[in-house]
């Protein structure tokens, strides 16, 4: 019993989870660039051959990325990314706004949100930064790193949790819909109003402007697909 937990098996363990780790990291990655376009399908064999590895950890890494929900499983065709239809759009920002809302009005409640508004304003400058370099991969996980730094300041970590499933999939929408703020400053300026509102005493402003910030997604993408054409218009999230 002792020899099977020796050292050598723990070191394999660990190297295993590691692979897969990379794996999933590189994938997902993929999806996020567009590398691996909506509606495309993985092959888990070819993948294991790209990356010089065997199926094992390639398995375990689509595995993983199925529960974050940037991959969909369908029986007896494959693992596929999944299309992003307005109506999943419109989904996942219900669920987002619900929570977000939830979270910052218990934000709004604490005696002192200055490191908070602190941590925005430099999210914030980063975000000004990455816009200025085209940067919209960067930009759109500054985003998210904004809105999960108001829901994890709230201090419930079931919250947070339930947030964070949403994660994977509010990533590969916030990477569809920055096309639509190209040419504008509307993503920086809302969110350094956000920051101010958060670091100020009126709690409804903030909470009205949070519900205000999401706007409809739907337009927003629908802009942001026609800016990638070569089309005109600005949009706001």
């Amino acid at each position: 019993m002792a020899q099977a937990n020796g050292t050598d098996g723990k070191v394999k363990r660990l190297t295993r989870t590691t692979l897969s780790g990379q794996v999933s990291g590189q994938i997902r990655a993929s999806i996020l660039d567009g590398s691996f376009p909506l509606g495309a399908q993985l092959n888990e064999m070819e993948l294991a051959a790209s990356f010089g590895v065997s199926r094992g950890p390639v398995r375990e890494a689509l595995q993983r990325l199925i529960q974050e929900g940037l991959l969909r499983s369908e029986p007896h065709r494959g693992v596929f990314v999944p299309e992003l239809t307005d109506e999943d759009l419109q989904d996942i920002y219900f669920v987002r706004r619900s929570l977000e809302l939830v979270a910052l009005r218990r934000v709004m409640a604490l005696p002192d949100r200055t490191a908070l508004a602190k941590k925005l304003k430099a999210v914030v400058k980063q975000m000004e930064a990455s816009v200025r370099r085209e940067d919209w991969s960067r930009t759109a996980e500054l985003d998210l790193e904004f809105h999960r730094e108001m829901v994890d300041t709230a201090g419930s970590h079931r919250l947070s949790r339930g947030y964070a499933t949403l994660q994977a999939e509010t990533m590969l929408c916030l990477h569809k819909l920055m096309g639509g703020y190209r040419g504008n400053k509307a993503l920086i300026d809302e969110h350094k109003l956000l920051a101010d509102l958060v670091g100020g005493d009126d709690a409804e402003a903030a909470l009205k402007e949070l519900d205000r910030h999401f706007g409809d997604p739907v337009r927003t993408l629908h802009k942001a697909n026609a800016l990638r054409q070569g089309k005109t218009g600005v949009a706001a999230e």
